[in-house]
Order: C-alpha cells, then structure tokens, then sequence
C-alpha cells in the first residue's frame, strides 16, 4: 500500500494518481481492528481473524499511520498509543524492541521520514540508528563463534538458510545462529549507519563476487562458514535495498511520499513533531 501512495505521489498522470488514491480508499482499516484497539495480523477467508495482533514494536508502524490517515475508514489516533515499545539495552545502547530480526527497525523508515521528528514516547530514526549499531556490535561478538564475522563482515535478519527460512536476528539472540550471513540486513539499515554499513556490502561483493552479487544485486543469504550460498534473489530483500539506498542518497522516496496530505496528518494526529 505503501507503494501505491508513493506510485500516485510520484506520476503526474491522472489516471495513475486516481488509481492510487482509489486504492488506498478501499482500505476497510477499521474492520481489521476487529473489535479492539490494535490492528489485527490478518484474515482468513477459512477461519477469520488471526489471533495476533500488531501489539508491540515493529515494522507495523507504517500500517498504523496509513490507517490513521485514510480518507474513508480511518482508525481512531488513540491506536497509535496502544502498542508496547519496550526497552531494551546492549553495551550501553538502549533502545525500542520487540522482536530480534533487523528488518523491524527497517520497514516504515523506507517510506515514511520519521528523521527529525519524534512522538511522545522516542525519536524512531535514532532508535534505527541505536539498534543497527547494536546489532553490528552483536555481530562482531560472534565472531569467536563465527570466525568469518567482524567490523567489515556482518549482518543477521529473518532470511533463508541452508536448512530453510529462519526468523533470527539480534540483540537479543534469536533463533538457531549458524554463521548465515544476509546482506539486505546491512543494506535495509544504510540510512541509519551509512559508512559501516556500506563497508560490509562492499566487503561482500568484493569477497564473494558472483556467489553472491547477481542480476538484481544481492542474493537472499550465504553462510562464508560451510560456503553455502543461497540460489535465490528476494524481491522484498532488494525493494528494502533499493529503497533505503535511494533515501540515503537523495531522499527521492521520502520526500515524494510524503507529499501525500493524508499521511501528513496522520503524523501530526500520532503527536509527532521536530526532535
């Protein structure tokens, strides 16, 4: 949905812009909050709602601010404040998690430009950049596990393995680590610690070359341990990629996003303002 807005933001064709907002008007947000104050995970045409909810950090920030800001079936702003941000803290960085994987800290700073601006509650952009900081500093201290881990070689985020998909990540631990590397861990977070980050995806193109570096850039994951290198090229892995290296470098997708009047307001009616 994000990209339809940013679609209907960035052509000046009518009919693109038409179509885009048609989109995002059909959206029916608060049926997905099923009677409650958090969105729900999804439904089943089988057997419904899903018991989740997006109740706690993560990526969902981009959900909540797209269904507050919707013309037609907004949610009321009170469900921005019903979410838990617990803290959590690695070698002195102290910052928001709910969940390990990298991507969480990633996802709604693709499209949304939090930098600069804050809630009640924290800055979310200088929360990416604490939590990618910890996270390269996590894996750096893997590397008595994992000897091929270190400043110029790292990154961990939910991603295939040699033994199939895996939900891992850290700080704090998660999952069955084994050595698996996956580059868009580094390049979702390109934004958030530009010089270190693109260090290590230079330092694995240059080490692994075609293993790793295809077509449509990099490949979903590769383990440098037992030399195993994923067969497959991820859209969502490279759309994250590609996204936050074109904010990094221009602010194309942010700036052009962002002139959409609806999610403008759903910020301000979440709290947010200059940091």
């Amino acid at each position: 949905m994000c990209g339809v807005v940013m679609s209907g933001e960035y052509w000046s064709n009518p009919r693109i812009r038409a179509l885009a907002q048609k989109i995002y008007e059909r959206v029916d947000w608060r049926w997905m909050l099923n009677g409650g104050h958090c969105l729900s995970h999804g439904w089943k045409p089988e057997s419904g709602f899903l018991k989740n909810r997006w109740d706690a950090y993560c990526e969902h920030m981009l959900l909540y601010l797209l269904a507050i800001g919707s013309p037609t079936h907004p949610i009321p702003a009170a469900s921005w404040h019903t979410w838990r941000r617990p803290v959590f803290e690695y070698q002195g960085l102290r910052f928001v998690t709910a969940n390990a994987p990298l991507f969480i800290h990633q996802y709604s700073h693709a499209w949304f430009d939090f930098k600069g601006k804050r809630d009640r509650y924290i800055d979310y952009f200088e929360n990416s950049v604490r939590s990618t900081r910890a996270h390269k500093r996590f894996c750096v201290n893997l590397k008595s596990r994992f000897p091929e881990f270190g400043e110029d070689l790292w990154g961990i985020t939910a991603s295939d393995s040699a033994k199939g998909y895996r939900a891992w990540g850290g700080p704090p631990e998660q999952g069955s680590l084994d050595g698996t590397i996956v580059p868009c861990a580094a390049a979702g977070s390109i934004p958030f610690l530009p010089n270190d980050t693109q260090r290590t995806l230079n330092k694995m193109r240059d080490r692994f070359g075609d293993k790793i570096w295809k077509r449509y850039g990099f490949i979903d994951a590769f383990n440098p341990q037992t030399n195993w290198f994923n067969k497959d090229v991820i859209g969502i892995d490279v759309g994250i990629t590609v996204l936050m290296a074109e904010n990094h470098r221009s602010g194309l997708v942010w700036r052009t996003f962002m002139r959409n009047k609806h999610l403008q307001r759903a910020m301000r009616k979440a709290g947010f303002s200059p940091a």
